[in-house]
């Protein structure tokens, strides 16, 4: 897989097909559901910090 590829992923540009799903979830040893869903994700820094620091200040 080349960058450009992980960048669409990222991005969201790009939707990838089940076999290359499946061996990055294999790769990071992750379930498909924890690394992939319709929905996007909430962001980790709500998750850590709480919707209420958004900026990344205290």
């Amino acid at each position: 897989m080349n960058t450009q590829t992980i960048g669409f992923l990222e991005r969201g540009d790009y939707g990838p097909s089940a076999e290359l799903a499946l061996k990055i979830c294999e790769f990071f040893q992750l379930p498909v559901e924890a690394v992939f869903s319709l929905r996007p994700f909430t962001p980790m820094s709500s998750q850590l910090y709480g919707a209420s620091n958004q900026g990344g200040r205290p």
